[in-house]
């Protein structure tokens, strides 16, 4: 199973870029955001727990976020391997990520990191609320944003690589050498 966690801060193209790895490795893309919507739609257990919690302004405790990603995982059982967005966040989340992975005999893979100025991230996410209308992107929410990415996301990358799978990738450019870059660190991985 070809497993990816791909990370950057807000605006770094990890959208765009997990679109083209799914595409060309026929991955399956679970976004945290996106299943947690769908366990509380179902009204499963799971979800209806996660309701409460948000509902009550509360996040949603590792725990219970791994266990919801045990069972999108274990639902796909023709999965070539999947990408995971939006999660792992800390270094407690990896490290339940990858002791729920290794009980399925599986690993991550390569963790890719789109790495952006932060002066190019505020001009790519102003633009994106102009352009999209999204209310969490403008000036003031977006440097809270990268502010609790660095203190809270970044320190990811020592944990990912002293696991030996954090692959650095210039987020700065052109979308298609970007992509060729993310080719090359997968391929290294395998």
């Amino acid at each position: 199973m070809l497993n990816i966690v791909i990370f950057g801060a807000p605006g770094s193209g990890k959208g765009t870029q997990s679109e083209r790895i799914v595409e060309k490795y026929g991955l399956d893309h679970i976004s945290t955001g996106d299943v947690l919507r769908g366990e509380i739609a179902k009204g499963t257990e799971l979800g209806n727990t996660a309701k409460a919690l948000i509902d009550h302004g509360q996040l949603i405790p590792d725990e219970l976020m791994i266990e919801i990603l045990a069972s999108k995982l274990d639902a796909l059982t023709e999965s070539k391997g999947v990408i995971f967005d939006g999660f792992p966040r800390t270094i407690a989340q990896a490290g339940a990520l990858k002791a729920m992975l290794n009980e399925r005999g599986q690993d991550v893979t390569a963790m890719i990191e789109l790495d952006v100025p932060e002066d190019e991230l505020m001009v790519r996410l102003l633009k994106r609320g102009q352009e999209s209308g999204r209310a969490d992107d403008n000036e003031e929410t977006i440097k809270k944003r990268l502010v609790v990415y660095a203190q809270q996301t970044a320190p990811l990358k020592d944990w990912y690589k002293n696991d030996g799978k954090h692959c650095y990738i210039n987020g700065s450019g052109e979308l298609d050498r970007i992509f060729a870059d993310i080719v090359e660190a997968i391929e290294s991985k395998l």
